[in-house]
C-alpha cells in the first residue's frame, strides 16, 4: 500500500525558510521520480519540483532559485528546502509519485505571513 506523508509545514515570516519532508512507503522508492506540488486557496494544484531516480531535478519558474528538491533513498524520503519565502507561497504542499496511478500525500500547510 503506497503511503506518502508530508511534514514540516507551518507559519513563517516573509523571507524565511522551511524544509518540507515526505516519507514514502509501500513501493520501491529509489526507482521513481518524486514530485512536489502546492495548491493555494481558489487555485489549481501547481507543479513545483521533481527529482528523478538519477537525482536529476526540475523546477517551476515560480520557485527556481529559491526552492531545492532532494531525496534520501536510504530513508525513502524526499525533501523540499524553501528559502526566501513570499506570501504568495502560502498553500498546501503535497508530494506525489506516478506509477500506474498517481499517489498523493495528505499535504502540509505552509503559511507565509508577518
Amino acid at each position: 500500500q503506497v503511503q506518502l506523508v508530508e511534514s514540516g509545514g507551518g507559519l513563517v515570516q516573509p523571507g524565511g525558510s522551511l524544509r518540507l519532508s515526505c516519507a514514502a512507503s509501500g513501493f520501491r522508492f529509489s526507482i521513481y521520480t518524486m514530485n512536489w506540488y502546492r495548491q493555494a486557496p481558489g487555485k489549481q494544484r501547481e507543479f513545483l519540483a521533481g527529482i528523478s531516480s538519477a537525482d536529476s531535478s526540475s523546477y517551476a519558474d515560480s520557485v527556481k532559485g529559491r526552492f531545492t528538491i532532494s531525496r534520501d533513498n536510504a530513508k525513502n524520503a524526499v525533501y523540499l528546502q524553501m528559502n526566501s519565502l513570499k506570501p504568495e507561497d502560502t498553500a498546501i504542499y503535497y508530494c506525489n509519485v506516478r506509477s500506474l496511478i498517481t499517489y498523493w500525500g495528505q499535504g502540509t500547510q505552509v503559511t507565509v505571513s508577518s
